[in-house]
């Protein structure tokens, strides 16, 4: 369950457009299109000192999730009840998008 859960929390605060009103103030999408018509978006963050370095841990897939799994683990240790609500719901959509990644996949390459 931790994993999931620390899976999903990471996903939501690293790429999730719902949370993108928390990395606005330390990140800048900047969209190109190459020759061939094809876009990129960079990521470019913002500011310096501890709005660079907050940018930088929020960017990152393996900084967040370090962080994500002690903020689930360390809730869980002080408040079990409420954090096992919080755990269950992230770890059942963890699972979800684990599946529907999958069969996107799969319904792709037929």
């Amino acid at each position: 369950m931790f994993c999931l859960a620390s899976f999903r929390l990471t996903r939501l605060i690293v790429f999730d457009e719902i949370t993108s009103i928390i990395r606005r103030p330390f990140h800048e999408e900047v969209v190109e299109t190459d020759e061939d018509g094809m876009t990129n978006t960079y990521l470019v963050i913002k500011g310096n000192g501890l709005r660079k370095w907050f940018g930088e841990l929020i960017s990152c897939y393996w900084c967040t999730g370090i962080w994500s799994s002690a903020i689930l683990y360390g809730g869980w240790s002080i408040w079990p009840t409420v954090m096992e609500t919080v755990m269950i719901i992230l770890a059942i959509a963890g699972a979800a998008s684990i599946i529907e990644t999958i069969v996107l996949r799969i319904i792709d390459n037929e």
